[in-house]
C-alpha cells in the first residue's frame, strides 16, 4: 500500500531563500528542538500576528490563509480571546471540581450531535481524544484489532501514532493495525460504499487469523490524509454495519471536517447518514486553544467508567471550556456553517472552471470549505509540481500544502469566515502561478 512521504512539504535545510535572521532562527530551533520537527516550505513561513483569514510576517505583509483550520473561527478572533482572558483572570482549575461552564458546555455541544450520543469527556488534543476512544472501544469489544484507510492520520500519541498510515512505514502500521484502500473509484471500481464494507470485513477475517478480535473502525471523515473523499455522499454506512456486524464500533475523527467545515453539516458522518459510537473533535474546537473531546454513547461509555478512573489534568478546564464555548457561539451567531457551505461552492466551482484552462489542475473534490484539487502533469499526479506550486503561492502570499498518498493535491481549509472575494484572490493567484 501507497506510503505517504514523511518530509512532505518540508523545509530541507540548506534550500530556501532566508533571510540572514530567518536563518539564525532555523539553526536555533534545531539546535533546541531537535531533528524531528518540521518547518512547511521551502521558506520556511515567519509569521508575527495574525487576524481573521490573515496572517502577516515582521514587514507587515500579509498572507491569506488558506490551510489553517486551527483558527477555525478566523484568527484571533475577538469574542475568544475575551473569553480566554476573562475566565483566566476569574479562574482556571480541573474537572474534578464542580463548575457550571462545563456542564453548561456540555450541553450545548451535545445539542449538536443525534440523540444516541449523550456523553462527552474532555481532553487537550485529538491525539488524545482518539487515544481514549482506542481504550474505550477494548473494553466495550474485547478485542484488540483496528481498522484504518491505507494513508490515514489519526494523532501523535504511541496508539494513535501506529494507526496513522500517512506518518510512513517506520511509524506505522501497529500490530493491532489493519489498513485498508481509502475510498475512491480506483481503489473500489464496482462500487465504493460497496468494496469499502467488503475490504472491512476482510481486515476483520485477517484479525481472527492471527487470533485478534476486531474493536474500532476509525475514519476521519473527509478523508483529508488520503486525498480529500468527501463524495459520494452515505458510501459510509455499509462499511460502519460491516464493522458492526463483526462485534466492532466506529468512531468517527471530526479532527478536520467537525464544527461546520462542511457546511451541509456541523459534522462529516452526517453526510453519511451514520450514527456512530463515538466522534472525536480537535482543534478547531478552541480556535488555537487547546481544548478537544470525545461523545460517546452511553451504553460504550458505561463498562469503561465502572472499571477505569479518568482524569485529565487540562481537558476540559475552565479556560478550556470558556474558549470552546466562544468559537461555538461565534458559529452558531456569524452564520459560518452556511458560509461554508455557500463560499465552499463557489470555490469548488471557480476550481472546476480553471481545470479548463489548465491541464496541470486536475479533479476538485469538496465538501463545505475543505476541498482538495489534484495536480497533474502529462495527465498523471504529480507530487513535485504540487510542491512547485505550494511553494510558488506561499511566495505571492498564499498559504496551502498538499496531501493524499502521492503528494499530489492541494489541501484548501481555510478559516470560516473565508469569503467569495478571498476565493477570488486565491484562484487568480493560482491562475498565475500555473500559467508561470
Amino acid at each position: 500500500m501507497t506510503q505517504a512521504a514523511p518530509m512532505l512539504n518540508a523545509y530541507r535545510p540548506g534550500a530556501g531563500n532566508l533571510s540572514p535572521g530567518d536563518a539564525a532562527l532555523v539553526e536555533r530551533r534545531q539546535r533546541l528542538l531537535g531533528p524531528a520537527y518540521r518547518l512547511f516550505y521551502e521558506t520556511p513561513f515567519h509569521p508575527v500576528r495574525a487576524e481573521g483569514v490573515w496572517l502577516y510576517d515582521a514587514a507587515g505583509r500579509r498572507y491569506l490563509d488558506t490551510y489553517n483550520n486551527v483558527a477555525s473561527v478566523g484568527h484571533c478572533h475577538p469574542r475568544v480571546v475575551e473569553a480566554i482572558a476573562r475566565q483566566a483572570a476569574t479562574l482556571a482549575t480541573h474537572t474534578r471540581y464542580l463548575q457550571d461552564n462545563i456542564l453548561d458546555y456540555a450541553e450545548r455541544l451535545l445539542a449538536h450531535f443525534p440523540a444516541e450520543l449523550g456523553h462527552v469527556m474532555f481532553t487537550c488534543t485529538g491525539s488524545e481524544a482518539n487515544d481514549l476512544a482506542i481504550r474505550m472501544a477494548r473494553v466495550a469489544t474485547g478485542g484488540t484489532g483496528i481498522i484504518v484507510t491505507g494513508n490515514a492520520y489519526h494523532g501523535v500519541t504511541l496508539a494513535t501514532a501506529e494507526l496513522s498510515m500517512s506518518l510512513g512505514p517506520a511509524v506505522a502500521p501497529g500490530p493491532a493495525v489493519f489498513p485498508v484502500p481509502a475510498p475512491t473509484a480506483a481503489n473500489y471500481p464496482a462500487g465504493i460504499a460497496q468494496g469499502l464494507a467488503t475490504a472491512v470485513r476482510d481486515a476483520c477475517a485477517r484479525m481472527r487469523e492471527q487470533g485478534l478480535r476486531p474493536a474500532l473502525l476509525i475514519v476521519d471523515t473527509i478523508f483529508s490524509s488520503d486525498g480529500v473523499l468527501p463524495d459520494p455522499k452515505g458510501f459510509l454506512a455499509p462499511a460502519a454495519a460491516a464493522i458492526r456486524a463483526e462485534g466492532g464500533l466506529v468512531l468517527a475523527d471530526e479532527v478536520q471536517p467537525g464544527f461546520g467545515r462542511c457546511g451541509s453539516t456541523m459534522w462529516g458522518f452526517q453526510r453519511h447518514g451514520v450514527v456512530p459510537d463515538m466522534v472525536s473533535l480537535g482543534k478547531p474546537m478552541g480556535n488555537g486553544y487547546p481544548v478537544a473531546g470525545l461523545v460517546i454513547r452511553p451504553e460504550v461509555a458505561a463498562e469503561f467508567g465502572n472499571t477505569a478512573r479518568y482524569f485529565n489534568t487540562f481537558g476540559g478546564n475552565a479556560v478550556a471550556v470558556a474558549a470552546a464555548g466562544a468559537v461555538l457561539s461565534v458559529i452558531e451567531d456569524e452564520g459560518l456553517m452556511q458560509n461554508a457551505a455557500e463560499t465552499g461552492a463557489t470555490f469548488a466551482d471557480r476550481l472546476r472552471q480553471m481545470s479548463q484552462k489548465h491541464e496541470a489542475l486536475g479533479e476538485t473534490r469538496a465538501a463545505g470549505l475543505f476541498l482538495g484539487t489534484d495536480l497533474l502533469e502529462d495527465g498523471h499526479p504529480s507530487p513535485a509540481l504540487a510542491g512547485r506550486v505550494v511553494n510558488r503561492l506561499r511566495d505571492e502570499g498564499i498559504l496551502i500544502s498538499a496531501t493524499g498518498p502521492e503528494g499530489h493535491t492541494l489541501k484548501i481549509r481555510p478559516p470560516l469566515p473565508f469569503g467569495p472575494e478571498h476565493v477570488e484572490l486565491f484562484c487568480q493567484t493560482l491562475d498565475r502561478v500555473l500559467a508561470g
